[in-house]
């Protein structure tokens, strides 16, 4: 909770000269210092917000010209975090869900003042854990470059091993082993960086090191490079976290201190060969930095990604030679209208970032225009050949609220696209400033028109997860996971973006489109050999649909497919809630042969009870029993006792989220029939996996 003697700097918005006061009254009465200032105009507020820092803000609904509703759009726009809480003159839930919906806090009666202290309570509570949580991410941030630093320059050869593979080596230990590539070497265990004859050694170091844990113990070995030299070596180990991750890290150096390991690591340049700008690694280093000072010290900056407009076509017409010529003259010109307050740099073939802090973003959107502008007016001389060049520009704001520095560059360039959406503006040549709100999670006003649009515009994919007999029988079984690209091209599910109430005929829609993608594609596959079975999830208002049993009948004899290769999985939530509609739903399709299963079983008070109503083939164990079986007996045997009595009635488990082989063990004692995770493969696009290497 905040401090008693912490001065409270309060935004009010209210038609009431001596009501505001009141509330300023309240919280001065409650032992709380206060500052106020009365909000009168959007301008005013903007002002308001662009000069001093806010803890709270108190708005009475009103009908004035300007209304609350303004009020939070401006604090969503300038990406403030300053709780709003809405004052109502009598409750009503339409109006408060409206206003919660577009980013308030709370509502709340203002004849209520006992309930409304509780609200700001716990609202200048929460901004005070927020605001210390920003400055702990900073100081981790800042921390977790320092430790990255120290590793990547450190003359000790440096690796990380998770499950007796490589997360993480530094340049030391790649140049050692003789590796070029990272990511070649994360594909390769650290056994298999070892000579043949010290291999056995290293599995009982390495089964020694389990059973002790004790730091810096040595093991003299043979190492095997890339290129089939063998040297000896002296490998250390100790525990350690990377990624959050318990690992072990691994050093390396040789018996005889070689010369190899006093050669000097690389020195990593700052600086684009090309333009002799910045490059993409110190904007991102000053990024960071600008972020960790606007989350310390409230220092508003700002960030543009400028993007050179028909790039490829000027890179076809001018040649590389000419092209690198034009990337150096633009270079020049942008120097010449950044200004020496701004950190200036190139970041790719055809991107350039402009960062300056303190800055407000109105401040750098006018600097923008002027340097778009002079772009358009400039003409480049290349070989004797004109060249006239335009741009487009995203610029974001860095205030406290900001995100990391990868996501608010990715901010800065979904506004230079969005340049291209404005009207007029279709080739580019613009300047648009990143409004957060227009980028939020979508809402129940416009999520359905949003999955019908994807469905429409073949946005949907379909991806597979392996599910494995445990007991090697030689089955082939996935899992079908829809995914929708949104407006960003990245993948999430559709059915989140449903509101959370009611029935929703577009479940059942997105529910039937999975099962025909499905089907066709599963009768494809199994056309090449594959005796192939897919677990199908469906919703609960697929449950309650009864039409849908004999529109699979026609949809199954279309693709001549057999019933039993389709399971379709139920949630126990939705089972325990629909109980009959459940019950009827499993009896139709058995009668079209196909399976059931229930799956996130055991959250339910009685999960049993389900079962004597709703007829299951397979039964999958709810996510989090995965990992509370790794922590204490308790779980582990409450799960065994489970399985026990799923199995007793007949009924085939399914244990899900499986990320790692130590796990596996326990999944064996307790007799689980299958399992399913990224251990064994994330859910890919493609019915890939090879079943024979169980």
């Amino acid at each position: 909770m905040q401090k008693q003697k912490t001065t409270v700097h309060l935004l009010i918005m209210d038609p009431s000269q001596n009501d505001a006061e009141s509330l300023v009254s309240l919280l001065r009465n409650s032992g709380r210092a206060t500052r106020a200032h009365r909000v009168t105009s959007e301008e005013d507020l903007d002002e308001a917000i662009r000069t001093g820092q806010w803890d709270l803000f108190l708005a009475r609904d009103n009908q004035s010209d300007f209304i609350p509703d303004d009020a939070l759009a401006i604090i969503r726009r300038l990406d403030k975090d300053i709780p709003f809480v809405l004052l109502t003159e009598s409750e009503d839930l339409e109006r408060s869900l409206a206003i919660m919906k577009a980013g308030a806090q709370d509502v709340c009666p203002a004849g209520e003042t006992e309930r409304l202290m509780l609200v700001i309570r716990r609202e200048l509570a929460n901004l005070e854990e927020r605001r210390r949580r920003r400055v702990l991410e900073s100081h981790l941030r800042e921390a977790e470059q320092r430790c990255q630093l120290l590793l990547e320059s450190s003359k000790d050869a440096i690796a990380y091993v998770n499950d007796g593979m490589h997360v993480y080596a530094n340049h030391a230990y790649m140049d050692f082993l003789g590796y070029d590539d990272l990511d070649e070497l994360m594909c390769i265990p650290l056994l298999d960086t070892l000579a043949p004859g010290s291999q056995d050694d290293l599995r009982k170091f390495m089964k020694s090191f389990a059973e002790t844990r004790e730091d810096g113990m040595n093991l003299n070995a043979v190492a095997r490079r890339s290129d089939d030299q063998d040297i000896n070596i002296t490998m250390t180990v100790s525990a350690a976290t990377y990624d959050g991750e318990a690992c072990i890290q691994v050093v390396i150096q040789p018996e005889h201190n070689d010369a190899e390991l006093q050669e000097k690591i690389r020195e990593i340049s700052n600086q684009d060969l090309l333009t002799g700008l910045y490059n993409r690694q110190y904007l991102m280093e000053q990024l960071n930095r600008a972020v960790a000072t606007a989350g310390e010290k409230n220092q508003t900056g700002a960030l543009a990604y400028i993007g050179i407009d028909r790039f490829v076509s000027f890179k076809n017409d001018l040649g590389i030679a000419g092209t690198d010529l034009l990337l150096r003259d633009f270079a020049a010109l942008l120097e010449k209208h950044a200004g020496d307050d701004m950190v200036l740099a190139r970041i790719s073939d055809d991107a350039f970032c402009l960062l300056c802090q303190p800055c407000e973003e109105q401040f750098m959107a006018e600097r923008c225009e002027a340097i778009r502008k002079a772009v358009d007016d400039h003409l480049f001389d290349i070989q004797g050949r004109s060249a006239q060049v335009t741009v487009s520009i995203g610029v974001a704001a860095i205030t406290e609220n900001a995100p990391k520095a990868a996501d608010l560059l990715g901010r800065a360039h979904i506004a230079h696209g969005a340049v291209r959406k404005e009207p007029g503006h279709e080739n580019g040549n613009g300047v648009v400033v990143y409004n957060p709100a227009n980028y939020e999670t979508l809402d129940d006003s416009n999520s359905l028109d949003a999955i019908t649009k994807a469905l429409e515009e073949n946005r949907f994919r379909l991806l597979f997860q392996p599910i494995i007999n445990l007991r090697g029988e030689g089955e082939e079984h996935y899992e079908a996971l829809v995914r929708m690209l949104d407006k960003d091209d990245k993948e999430v599910s559709p059915y989140d973006f449903l509101p959370p109430a009611g029935p929703s005929d577009m479940a059942t829609r997105i529910d039937r489109w999975v099962v025909l993608q499905t089907i066709k594609q599963l009768s494809q596959h199994r056309s090449h050999g594959h005796d192939t079975r897919l677990f199908l999830n469906v919703t609960a208002e697929t449950l309650q649909d009864q039409t849908f049993s004999q529109w699979l009948s026609v949809a199954l004899k279309a693709a001549r497919l057999p019933g039993d290769s389709l399971i379709f999985q139920l949630r126990e939530g939705d089972a325990t809630s629909h109980l009959k509609q459940a019950r009827d739903f499993s009896k139709s399709l058995r009668e079209l042969h196909c399976k059931v299963a229930l799956s996130q079983f055991g959250c339910a008070l009685n999960p049993f009870n389900t079962l004597k109503h709703v007829d299951v083939d397979y039964v999958k164990i709810d996510g989090s029993f995965t990992e509370e079986i790794q922590k204490s007996d308790e779980a582990r045997d409450k799960v065994k006792e489970m399985i026990q009595s799923l199995q007793s009635s007949g009924k085939l488990t399914i244990i899900p989220l499986v990320e790692s082989a130590s796990v596996l063990a326990t999944l064996w004692q307790a007799g689980v029939n299958y399992i399913q995770g990224y251990y064994l493969q994330a859910p890919v696009p493609e019915m890939n996996y090879d079943f024979g290497d169980q």
